[in-house]
């Protein structure tokens, strides 16, 4: 038996990325899961690649209705959720005074907001089964500030502290609310142009002297989503390979 064994998840922004590779390991683990992206091709490809534990939803982060009919057709399919990985998000880097105002609405329409209604959805499914675990994927931005990142801090330390407020509300429920802070990880962005050159010069600063893999961030996203972390919740799990411990 997998650690997720019996588990219901819903991932957002799970057709790519490090959303995918959350999916791949907890249908591994042994969990049944919904994959939901605004990218509905690719999640219906990666929903066939998996087999009968997934299934896939389009899913606006932004829009309640598409949040109910995730939830509901979920519960149809696999019944109650227990696990929700508040994955999607956008990045939009700017210095300040070229940030415009329909740059940062963006930013928190997706990053908040998102976040936002996503627990408001799961919360009732959550609380018929007394236990859940919501996992609310943010970023070191979400704990420091960085140059170009007004819009992207604002709207990750936002999630950091619905994350605690949530986790302080939905305890008596015995539902778990956590954050992952992932700091510069491998991915097919991270490789090009000048993008590869930024990462590099970032690397330079990280203790481990080297990026984190996608496959790293999502092991602790399984751990939360897990028994294993049964009294973990209200915290901040930070997988940057010591980048902030020295700020």
């Amino acid at each position: 038996m997998g650690r997720l064994t019996g588990k219901v998840a819903i991932i957002t922004g799970a057709a790519q990325g490090m959303g995918a590779e959350h999916v791949r390991n907890f249908i591994n683990e042994g969990a049944k899961v919904a994959i939901t992206d605004i990218n509905e091709a690719a999640a219906k490809q990666l929903a066939e690649e998996m087999g009968e534990n997934a299934t896939y939803f389009k899913l606006d982060v932004s829009n309640s209705d598409d949040w109910k009919n995730a939830v509901e057709k979920t519960e149809e399919l696999f019944g109650p959720i227990n696990v929700l990985v508040n994955n999607a998000g956008v990045g939009i880097f700017k210095p300040l005074e070229d940030l415009t105002e329909e740059d940062f609405k963006l930013t928190f329409k997706i990053d908040e907001l998102g976040v936002f209604l996503g627990m408001k959805a799961v919360l009732p499914s959550m609380k018929k089964e007394k236990m859940g675990s919501i996992i609310n994927i943010s970023s070191v931005s979400g704990l420091v500030g960085a140059p170009t990142g007004v819009a992207y801090n604002a709207s990750k330390h936002a999630v950091t502290g619905m994350t605690k407020g949530a986790a302080a509300d939905l305890g008596q429920y015995g539902i778990r609310v956590n954050s992952v802070h992932p700091g510069t990880i491998e991915t097919p962005l991270a490789a090009q142009g000048d993008v590869a050159d930024y990462v590099n010069e970032l690397v330079k600063g990280v203790p481990l002297r080297r990026a984190g893999k996608v496959e790293e961030v999502s092991k602790m996203v399984v751990f939360l989503a897990s028994d294993d972390s049964s009294y973990c919740t209200g915290s901040q799990f930070v997988v940057d390979g010591g980048m902030i411990a020295d700020l």
